[in-house]
Formats: C-alpha cells, sequence, structure tokens
C-alpha cells in the first residue's frame, strides 16, 4: 500500500469521493451531512492522502487543521472492493502520525450514529478515539456522533 497526498484531479479519486457523498446521504438526512466535497478539501486547510495499490485506488483521507494544536479527519473512505483489507487501519495510522509531527494535541471527527456507521466508530474506538461532545462548528446533532483522541 502506497499513501500519497492528492491533488484530488484524478477520476478514481473523485469517483471515490462522490461514493462518499453518497453513501452519507443515503444514511443521514441532508442537514446532518458534513462531509466535504471536492472542492473544499483542496482548500489549503486540508490534506487530502489516497491509498493506492499500483494504479488501484484502495482508499482515501483527509486531515483538517482547526486551529495550530486540533485536527480533524475527515473523508475516510475504504474503496468498496477493498473493505476489510487493512486499509483504513493503515491510513488512520498514517493521519496519527502526520497529525503529532504536526504538534496537534488532539485529533477530533464527525461520524453517524446510525448502524451503517459501526466500522467506522470501532475502528476510531480501535485507534483510541473516546465520544466527546460537539468541537469546532459542529452541533449537537442526533445523526452525528463526535469522538476525539489526545495525542
Amino acid at each position: 500500500m502506497e499513501i500519497r497526498i492528492d491533488d484530488l484531479s484524478g477520476p478514481q479519486v473523485a469517483r471515490l469521493i462522490g461514493e462518499h457523498l453518497q453513501g452519507m446521504a443515503e444514511h443521514s438526512p441532508p442537514e446532518s451531512v458534513h462531509a466535504l466535497g471536492l472542492e473544499r478539501l483542496k482548500q489549503p486547510d486540508v490534506t487530502f492522502w489516497s491509498v493506492w495499490d499500483g494504479e488501484e485506488l484502495l482508499g482515501c483521507g483527509a486531515l483538517k487543521e482547526l486551529d495550530p494544536g486540533h485536527g480533524e479527519i475527515k473523508s475516510m473512505r475504504t474503496a468498496s472492493a477493498h473493505l476489510r483489507k487493512g486499509v483504513a487501519v493503515r491510513l488512520m495510522s498514517h493521519i496519527l502520525e502526520e497529525a503529532a509531527n504536526r504538534g496537534y494535541r488532539r485529533l477530533s471527527l464527525e461520524t453517524g450514529s446510525m448502524e451503517a456507521f459501526a466500522p467506522a466508530r470501532k475502528l476510531y474506538a480501535a485507534h483510541g478515539f473516546e465520544e466527546c461532545g460537539p468541537f469546532g462548528d459542529y452541533a449537537e446533532d442526533p445523526y452525528s456522533i463526535f469522538m476525539t483522541r489526545i495525542l
């Protein structure tokens, strides 16, 4: 697996982000979808990584800087054909290492509260994330679970 910073210009990445947004829309009401589209993922406060095996896209994830000591994980997605192959675990380790290298003291995320998001919540908990209240610009939402980890 090769993890690389991605400029989001390739068609495979665009399709995976589209799949990600569609999945969020299928399981959450519109006001509770907090996933970022391609243009927002290209902003300077976001670093986006793609995960590859040769020419095959395995997954993606992003790290958004909320402030100099606090980052947020965004757009974690494994391509459907590569679920349960360790892609998300490898990418999570990469993002945690990058957050520590940046000097972040805290890393947070928002994910869905519905059953469809249970595998994601399990992944985050296995990496030391615990439930918390809303952070940044988020508000309480019955469709969201907020998690954080001190680094």
